[in-house]
C-alpha cells in the first residue's frame, strides 16, 4: 500500500518561498503520475500542479504558474512543490496525490493522498 507523507508547510510573510516535500513509501515513484492539491478553509479542494510518471511533463494550474514548480527526485522517491513569491491566497493545507493510471488536474483520478501540511502566508 502505498502512503505519502507531507512536509515543509509553515507560516510565511507574503512574498516569502516554502519547499514542500511528499515522501512515497510502499511504491516507487517512478511508477506514479503525482499531484499537490490544497484546501483553504470552508473550500473545496483544489489541484495545484501534476507531474507526469514518465518525462516529467508538468501542469500547472494557472494562479500558480510561474510562482510554483512540481519536480520529483526518484532515487529518494520524493515530490517536491517550490513555492516562490507567496501571496495570502495561497493559504491552504496542501496534499500530495498519487495516480497509477493518471496525472493531470482531475481529483478523483488520484488512489492515494497524504495527511496534509498547512500552509500560511500572512499579509
Amino acid at each position: 500500500q502505498v502512503q505519502l507523507v507531507e512536509s515543509g508547510g509553515g507560516l510565511v510573510q507574503a512574498g516569502g518561498s516554502l519547499r514542500l516535500s511528499c515522501g512515497v513509501s510502499g511504491g516507487t515513484l517512478s511508477s506514479y503520475g503525482m499531484g499537490w492539491f490544497r484546501q483553504a478553509p470552508g473550500q473545496e479542494r483544489d489541484f495545484v500542479a501534476a507531474i507526469s510518471w514518465i518525462g516529467g511533463s508538468t501542469h500547472y494550474e494557472d494562479s500558480v504558474k510561474g510562482r510554483f514548480a512540481i519536480s520529483k527526485d526518484e532515487p529518494k522517491n520524493t515530490l517536491y512543490l517550490e513555492m516562490n513569491s507567496l501571496k495570502p491566497e495561497d493559504t491552504a493545507v496542501y496534499y500530495c496525490a498519487a495516480s497509477r493510471n493518471y496525472w493531470g488536474d482531475a481529483i478523483h483520478a488520484y488512489e492515494h493522498w497524504g495527511q496534509g501540511t498547512q500552509v500560511t502566508v500572512s499579509s
